[in-house]
C-alpha cells in the first residue's frame, strides 16, 4: 500500500479512478488555485486507487479551508475500507498541518433521498464513520436548493421597498442583530465559541461575502415604505461555481411576518435578471422557516449536504506510511 500526494494535475485521472459529484470541477480548481497536489491524497495498492481525500481553499487561498472530497472504494469490505480510509486521512493530515492544528471542516454533497437508499446511506456513513474515529462530530445536516429557469420568478407582494447596500457598516449594523437568535448551526457554533454578535458578523462578511466576484450593487437592504426602517437584507452573488443566494437575514423585530418571503423573491429576480439558468441555495434542516420560504419560491431540494467538525487539535502522530 502506498499513501502519497498527487504528483500534479497531470494525474487527475487516476484521481478520479473513484467519483464524486465535484470530479468535474477539479481540473479548473488546481488552475485557479483552490487545489494543491500536496493537498490532494491517495491510497494506492500498485497502480489500484483505493481511497482518495483532497482539501480545498478560496481562489487566492494560501491554506485548506475545507475536506471537500473523501472516498474509499466501496467494494472492499467495511473493516477494510474503515481501515485504509482512516490510514490514509491521518497520514495526509500528519503532512499538510501541524501537529495539534485545528482541522477545517468536513463537507459533503449527498442525494436527497439518501436516507431511504441503502447504497447512498452506506456510502456516507461509511465515511462519517472514519472521520468520527478520529474526533470529528455532525454539526449540522442541511438542504441544497435550487431555482431553475423557466420557473416563474417570485412575485413582490409591496409590502417593502429595496435600496443598494451602502457599504460595509451599512451591511454590518443588520448582520450583527440577526445573529441574535439564529437558527443558523455555523452561526451558532460562532457564537458558542465566544464570539460576539458583531465579531461573528464581521468574521461572516470578511471571510465570506466579500470574496465573491460578482458586484456588490446586487446585495440589498428590505425596508418599510414610506421611512418606516430596515427590515432585514438579502445577498445574491455569484460563488466561483453558480449564481447563490449567499445570504438572507430578518431582524428580530420583524420576524414572523413574512418579509422572508419579499427579500427572498427580491434576491431571485436580481439574479435571474442576469440571465441565469439556475440560482443556488441552501439551508439547515434545522431552520423551517426559511426552508419553508425557500419551497414557496420554487426553490427544489436536489440535493442534502452534512458537515463535520473537529472541536480540538489532531495530532499529527502517524506512522510514516508513504512507501
Amino acid at each position: 500500500m502506498t499513501y502519497r500526494p498527487l504528483t500534479g494535475p497531470e494525474e487527475i485521472d487516476l484521481f478520479c479512478r473513484l467519483s464524486y459529484v465535484l470530479d468535474h470541477e477539479l481540473t479548473d480548481d488546481f488552475a485557479n488555485g483552490c487545489r494543491q497536489p500536496g493537498w490532494t491524497w491517495v491510497a494506492l495498492d500498485g497502480d489500484r486507487l483505493l481511497a482518495r481525500l483532497a482539501w480545498w481553499t478560496p481562489p487566492g487561498g494560501d491554506a485548506p479551508q475545507q475536506l471537500d472530497v473523501f472516498d474509499v472504494d466501496d467494494s472492499l469490505p467495511r473493516a477494510e475500507r474503515h481501515e485504509i480510509g482512516l490510514r490514509l486521512f491521518r497520514t495526509a493530515v500528519a503532512a499538510v498541518f501541524r501537529a495539534g492544528a485545528r482541522l477545517p471542516e468536513y463537507g459533503r454533497f449527498l442525494p436527497a433521498d439518501w436516507r431511504e437508499d441503502p447504497a447512498a446511506r452506506e456510502v456516507v456513513e461509511s465515511r462519517t464513520r472514519v472521520l468520527e474515529s478520529t474526533g470529528a462530530r455532525l454539526l449540522v445536516e442541511r438542504l441544497r436548493l435550487q431555482w431553475a429557469s423557466p420557473s416563474p420568478l417570485p412575485r413582490p407582494d409591496g409590502r417593502l421597498v429595496f435600496r443598494p447596500v451602502a457599504g460595509r457598516e451599512d451591511l454590518l449594523a443588520l448582520m450583527t442583530p440577526v445573529m441574535e437568535g439564529t437558527l443558523d448551526a455555523h452561526g451558532q457554533a460562532d457564537l458558542a465559541s465566544g464570539l460576539s454578535a458583531r465579531a461573528a458578523a464581521e468574521q461572516h462578511y470578511d471571510d465570506e461575502l466579500v470574496t465573491y466576484e460578482s458586484p456588490q450593487k446586487w446585495w440589498r437592504i428590505a425596508e418599510l415604505p414610506d421611512g418606516g426602517g430596515p427590515v432585514g437584507f438579502g445577498v445574491p452573488a455569484h460563488n466561483t461555481y453558480n449564481p447563490i443566494i449567499a445570504y438572507i437575514g430578518v431582524l428580530p423585530a420583524h420576524r414572523g411576518h413574512g418579509y422572508i418571503d419579499e427579500i427572498l423573491a427580491e434576491g431571485t429576480r436580481i439574479l435571474a435578471a442576469e440571465g441565469v439558468d439556475r440560482i443556488r441555495a441552501s439551508t439547515d434542516v434545522g431552520n423551517v422557516p426559511m426552508a419553508k420560504a425557500f419551497a414557496r419560491a420554487g426553490y427544489d431540494t436536489f440535493q442534502r449536504s452534512i458537515n463535520l467538525v473537529w472541536d480540538s487539535g489532531v495530532h499529527a502522530d502517524v506512522d510514516d506510511a508513504t512507501g
